[in-house]
């Protein structure tokens, strides 16, 4: 089969069953959630974290290179492969990150209170997560990857869903980049970078203490512009409120300093 559909294929794989891993690790597993609240994960709106979908395109990608190393012992082998799983997977997760912090002045995720983290982008304990899932991987799910990859190429029928994916995926990303756009130039104007899962929970918590519905596939939506919830925070921050003080900012030099 073309490798360019195999790509695709498992790009959209992996980006919803990465959704409904993140989906299940926030609501039973993360420290961030004490309250246990089901949480849509990720960049997007709907059910898919472009992140897992490259992650797995890279991991079916490196395990196609098994036996073509220079190790000939198959343990050692094994480890090695592995451990490229985890440098490949934590250099697309470092990328990601410094490009949405640079570029967009938004910080999609935070590793701060973590030992070893790298700008709070990456640290050794997801570094380990990954290799772990990349053993995951390529012993429970690669051999099904490539059955699935041969299902597939008896029925190219269903690389019509597959184009449906993309064209919803599409214009979600369009979406979420018209809002990433207004909330870079917020942070531009204030010299700030937005947290933007925390902003989400801002606007959750505002929404519940109001008593009104919340949307869990359009999070930041409420009767409050998105502006209007980053100026009263900002507000409270530089008017030396302590409580919650990094709920949605912190604060960095100009130029990136």
């Amino acid at each position: 089969m073309d490798l360019f559909l195999t790509l695709a294929f498992l790009f959209f794989i992996g980006s919803v069953f990465g959704w409904v891993l993140e989906l299940f690790f926030r609501r039973f597993i993360s420290s961030a959630n004490p309250e246990r609240k089901w949480i849509n994960p990720g960049f997007c709106t709907g059910p898919y974290v472009p992140l897992y979908g490259m992650g797995l395109c890279i991991l079916f990608l490196i395990a196609s290179l098994e036996n073509t190393t220079w190790i000939r012992d198959p343990l050692w082998e094994k480890i090695a492969l592995f451990a490229f799983m985890a440098v490949c997977m934590t250099a697309i997760e470092y990328i990601a990150g410094i490009l949405s912090m640079k570029i967009a002045k938004v910080k999609l995720w935070d590793y701060s209170d973590r030992w070893g983290n790298i700008q709070g982008i990456v640290c050794p304990l997801f570094s380990l997560a990954w290799a772990v899932l990349g053993a995951v991987y390529y012993f429970l799910i690669h051999p099904r990857v490539l059955g699935a990859l041969n299902w597939l190429n008896r029925n190219l029928a269903f690389s019509f869903f597959i184009g449906m994916f993309y064209g919803v995926f599409i214009i979600d990303l369009c979406a979420s980049l018209q809002l990433m756009t207004r909330l870079k130039k917020f942070a531009e104007e204030n010299d700030v970078i937005i947290k933007y899962e925390n902003l989400k929970a801002h606007i959750r918590s505002v929404q519940d203490a109001a008593a009104q519905d919340h949307h869990f596939f359009r999070p930041f939506h409420s009767e409050k512009p998105v502006s209007e919830h980053l100026r009263d925070r900002l507000d409270k921050i530089r008017a030396g409120a302590k409580e919650n003080r990094d709920l949605v900012f912190f604060s960095v030099r100009r130029h990136g300093k």
